[in-house]
């Protein structure tokens, strides 16, 4: 399937991954939470196919989380805040996830997938609009249960095309791990879960009908090249505005449009 992709287009692109940047940097969250719900609208403006949109929407930010988890992950590296023992640990479930949760998508309709998101989101409102943080109860469990933290987070995180730090993070807090290593530490989970996503989601799509020109699979390079250039330029600026801005405030004043977001998704 041949798809225009126009200037307006490109545009909207560049601003998503603009946006997605600044919020990365600034709140500490994934592009995800952004990108596959303005890609969902974006791609139904383009017309491209309504069975297969979610699964786009889902590969294609997986994709561009590739590349910005590396950049994060060495920022985090360079700092000595990446604990690699528990990630180590993390990846084997990661993988095993990731591809169960390849596997899930392709076999849901982009309608199911949508309302995951949907609820998903208004979740990840409700935690950021009433700071809700995981208290430490336990250590981190052993190889088995590092396995199974791993796949869970790798499966959820595939299905929704996120990175995984909304889930990875409040499960190493709950841990007991400090708030600092933690981040790092979801950071560098998050190049795994999402190389594998993205492998794994243009393997399952690859037979899809109607995949528009520029595909491989369920990512659409047009538009993941695109927001990638423009999340990587951007993120920095989200960083400094962290030391000028009210953060508290914007992550409030977020939620409720992650709110709003998500409960339109569900409509």
């Amino acid at each position: 399937m041949i798809v225009e992709t126009e200037i307006p287009v490109l545009l909207a692109y560049l601003l998503v991954g603009a946006l997605a940047g600044i919020i990365g940097g600034l709140l500490g969250l994934g592009g995800g939470l952004v990108i596959v719900p303005a890609l969902l609208y974006l791609f139904i403006r383009q017309g491209l196919p309504a069975e297969i949109l979610m699964h786009l929407a889902v590969a294609t930010s997986l994709a561009t989380i590739v590349f910005t988890s590396i950049s994060s992950t060495f920022t985090h590296h360079r700092h000595g805040a990446v604990l690699w023992s528990q990630v180590k640990l993390f990846v084997p479930g990661i993988i095993l996830g990731g591809l169960l949760g390849a596997i899930i998508a392709d076999h849901l309709a982009s309608n199911s997938l949508r309302v995951a998101f949907g609820v998903f989101e208004i979740l990840v409102a409700v935690q950021i609009g009433f700071d809700i943080k995981a208290s430490a109860h336990r250590e981190l469990p052993a190889r088995g249960g590092m396995f199974l933290a791993g796949s869970g987070i790798g499966t959820l995180s595939t299905l929704l095309g996120i990175g995984g730090g909304t889930l990875t993070v409040p499960f190493l807090l709950w841990c007991n791990v400090n708030i600092r290593n933690a981040i790092a530490t979801s950071s560098a989970s998050g190049l795994p879960i999402a190389l594998v996503g993205t492998i794994a989601m243009m393997i399952t799509g690859w037979d899809s009908e109607n995949l528009p020109a520029g595909s491989t699979g369920y990512v659409y390079w047009p538009a993941a090249t695109v927001i990638l250039i423009a999340s990587v330029l951007f993120a920095p600026l989200g960083a400094r505005l962290t030391h000028t801005l009210p953060v508290k405030s914007l992550k409030r004043i977020f939620a409720v449009v992650l709110a709003g977001v998500g409960i339109r998704m569900l409509v």
